[in-house]
């Protein structure tokens, strides 16, 4: 997200035995940081280019651009989408076609900073979703880092006013953004559960081809009712970015990260994309943190550490024990 990155899948380990750690770390902190690019380059050409157009395209150049790699398997991703046609376009529907195009939608009324830290929350709405709609179990801890996270972002949704909640008197930017995450939550469930066989970067250059075909419709809609449509200025150069170095290359790295430096250690570096995103939106577009971002931002963080922190972690600090053990 999560931004818009193909959650984890099974890979064949080689690059994590050619691969020196910092070179993978650098690898996987560039990769947050073209992210992050993204939210940047939506906001900044807003007034030019509309959400689904910018979707549409994104994913049809990111998918030009990497089907070439992914030649030798070929036979293997035409024998996947014809067994399982309805679950691969539903996957990309909501994990590459809507999940953006809501983000997109959403960076047309709110900051970049805002949504930044919204959708650091979509580990913990896909954990609650897990327990819901598969029944994956859920601790007491799990269950409050949850309430408190979500606390903290409906702080920010409120912009600080938790009565404006009971109003209705709130940005419909944030609200889009909100349904963002959730929609990458369903995707990131739904994944798990249909287990496609097949290698992460192959299956992402084909979800990225049928998101590009879903979106097809909702681009043709605004070619012909919204006047931005056109591409020209900075929407051609926002474009540009988050189709090249903000997509296609970005999609690579983090595939190849995971390799590199194995599911856990490239999945705990997302948190970064937040903080790259705040400090990128105050040097290119001049945002700054309003204190309702940083409030609701500690709360999301205090609510992600109590949720996500590994049970031997915890047993430790319990015991008042300390380990020296490294990664």
């Amino acid at each position: 997200m999560a931004f818009h990155i193909l959650p984890l899948h099974h890979g064949d380990g080689t690059a994590r035995a050619a691969t020196s750690v910092p070179i993978a770390y650098s690898g996987a902190v560039l990769c947050w940081l073209l992210s992050a690019g993204v939210y940047i380059a939506a906001r900044w050409a807003a007034a030019e280019m509309p959400p689904w157009t910018l979707c549409f395209w994104r994913l049809a150049l990111a998918f030009a651009i990497l089907l070439p790699i992914v030649h030798r398997h070929f036979p293997a991703m035409a024998d996947l989408l014809r067994a399982r046609p309805v679950e691969l376009v539903v996957v990309a529907a909501l994990g590459l076609t809507f999940c953006q195009g809501l983000i997109y939608l959403g960076l047309q009324y709110t900051t970049a900073t805002t949504a930044g830290i919204i959708m650091a929350l979509s580990p913990i709405i896909t954990m609650v979703l897990a327990h819901f709609l598969v029944s994956e179990k859920m601790s007491v801890r799990q269950s409050f880092g949850a309430a408190l996270s979500m606390i903290g972002m409906m702080f920010i949704v409120a912009r600080g006013d938790l009565a404006a909640l009971v109003r209705m008197q709130i940005n419909p930017g944030e609200l889009w953004i909100v349904c963002s995450a959730v929609t990458w939550g369903l995707y990131t469930v739904l994944l798990r559960r249909f287990k496609f066989d097949i290698e992460r970067l192959p299956l992402l250059v084909l979800l990225l081809g049928l998101g590009a075909a879903v979106a097809a419709p909702l681009y043709a809609w605004e070619l012909a009712f919204d006047e931005r449509g056109a591409l020209d200025g900075s929407g051609l150069m926002a474009l540009a970015y988050v189709a090249g170095p903000g997509g296609a290359l970005m999609y690579y790295l983090y595939n190849w990260s995971v390799d590199a430096l194995g599911a856990a250690r490239a999945g705990m570096l997302l948190y970064l994309q937040a903080a790259f995103v705040a400090v990128l939106a105050y040097l290119l577009l001049g945002e700054s943190l309003h204190s309702f971002d940083v409030i609701g931002a500690a709360v999301i963080i205090a609510g992600l550490l109590t949720a996500m922190m590994p049970k031997r972690a915890i047993a430790r600090r319990d015991s008042g024990g300390t380990s020296s053990t490294g990664s």
